[in-house]
């Protein structure tokens, strides 16, 4: 399914953090200090901070992108009359827009969205509140680690949370939804993997969560992977908890979401010492169902028409079977910009639809039908999706779920009330929520997860969680 950060690209593109002396510093003393802006992108809305400081006589302008887990961007600010241009380093498009009459606020667009941004007081804080992001000393033992990947030339950097005591403990491998996510899975602020990480080992489960290959402290090439080699690297995890003395090789399971919940599975299916796995929001139908799904539930949920929709999914269609007939990476391009082209699509958007499209994730992606893994598991399954996640809809792929684990005396499915696609209590769980939301993950969810897998037996014994 496609991670919301991808869903923004056509507005901000990828943000590389970086710190510099704003481009043009003339002027800007109408903007002194420190703004709150938000895009509104219909069913996403991304916030925004703008800081505009003088220190001895050089103006510099950075901003951030909480949202996205960016921060220090270079900002180029340009002050033309009553007319302003802000672009960020490494980001697609421009903020266009004026200063109102008061100078409390800007109003304009981002690349077509709507955007505005409020004057802060000064010494306001601009933090998101994260009440369950964990505050040192943890009263577990943290260690940073590195092993060998899944390929050859791929070193994982990855941080293993051990609960106090002697152990062995029972331990899991964290696996990352789709984009490029490091060990602690941040969406919109929420750091999922770090709060999971932290009740998990609290409640005596050994943690293991690692950077995708090619991101922070891991090598390798994302740009490259599929699914396929995430799975590897997810083995990979599991052979080095085994060297650890403090785990019970025994014990051993993954708990993957959305992507991670395709992942999973076949990891367990290539690896007998896998006890058991956790799919959160992990789909059970072909990829280009997911993301056919998901365009109609998002779209449905900012309030688009039914017939807008409609005439949206026809395109979608002929976009992903376009995807799907083509032999390699370069006939998928060719073959998604002739479909964009005659929907009229501006030919920026073209270049950077075309290029998600064509790549090797993608095209993977789109024709993996996970249901034949999930088929062939014989071992504790817990299965959980939120009934308001309209990324993996429960309408859709709880049933595909119940029948291919039908034949797994182990398995679980739980439709989990009230929870989105990222495990937060919601109210309609469109992604333009997610951010909004205080909570990272719903005690719900997590006391139902460590609660199941205290329940489950390995080797005829319970797992013991504190």
């Amino acid at each position: 399914m496609k991670k919301i950060g991808q869903s923004l690209a056509m507005v901000l593109g990828i943000l590389v953090p970086a710190a510099a002396v704003a481009e043009d510093a003339a002027n800007l003393s109408s903007l002194e200090g420190d703004w709150a802006g938000k895009i509104d992108a219909g069913a996403v809305k991304l916030r925004l901070l703008l800081h505009v400081h003088t220190t001895n006589g050089a103006t510099v302008a950075t901003m951030d992108s909480p949202d996205q887990n960016a921060y220090g961007l270079v900002a180029a600010i340009t002050v033309d009359g009553d007319r302003i241009r802000i672009s960020a380093k490494g980001a697609a498009g421009a903020f266009e827009g004026s200063l109102i009459a008061d100078g409390s606020g800007l109003v304009g667009q981002w690349s077509g969205a709507p955007t505005s941004f409020t004057r802060l007081a000064p010494g306001a804080s601009t933090a998101l509140v994260r009440p369950q992001i964990p505050v040192k000393p943890y009263p577990y033992r943290e260690e940073l680690v590195a092993y060998q990947g899944g390929t050859e030339g791929v070193r994982l950097g990855a941080t293993l949370t051990l609960p106090s005591g002697g152990g062995p403990f029972p331990a899991v491998v964290l696996i990352a939804g789709s984009g490029p996510q490091a060990r602690d899975e941040n969406a919109f602020g929420h750091p999922i993997f770090l709060v999971l990480a932290d009740y998990l080992t609290r409640h005596g489960i050994a943690v293991l969560r690692y950077d995708k290959r090619g991101l922070g402290q891991s090598t390798g090439d994302l740009a490259t992977a599929t699914s396929a080699d995430f799975a590897a690297d997810a083995n990979a995890g599991v052979a080095y908890l085994k060297t650890r003395p403090e785990i019970d090789s025994r014990q051993i399971g993954l708990i993957g979401h959305s992507e991670g919940g395709v992942v999973a599975p076949m990891v367990a299916n290539m690896n007998p010492i896998v006890a058991f796995i956790v799919l959160m929001a992990g789909p059970a139908v072909p990829g280009d169902q997911v993301v056919m799904a998901q365009t109609r539930a998002v779209a449905r949920a900012a309030g688009v028409s039914e017939t807008a929709i409609a005439g949206n999914a026809v395109l979608q269609r002929r976009f992903l079977d376009a995807v799907l007939a083509a032999k390699d990476q370069a006939s998928a391009e060719l073959a998604v910009r002739v479909v964009l082209k005659d929907a009229g699509m501006p030919e920026a958007a073209v270049d950077a639809q075309a290029k998600v499209a064509s790549s090797e994730w993608y095209r993977f992606f789109v024709r993996y039908d996970p249901a034949p893994a999930l088929r062939r598991l014989r071992l504790p399954v817990l299965a959980i999706i939120g009934s308001k996640d309209l990324q993996v809809p429960a309408e859709q792929n709880l049933p595909a779920l119940r029948e291919a684990l039908s034949s797994d005396p182990g398995a679980e499915v739980i439709e989990v009330p009230n929870l989105n696609h990222l495990f937060q209590t919601a109210k309609t769980g469109a992604p333009s929520e997610y951010g909004d939301i205080e909570e990272t993950l719903s005690p719900t969810a997590l006391g139902l997860i460590v609660h199941w897998i205290s329940e489950r037996g390995v080797d005829g014994r319970r797992v013991e969680v504190q």
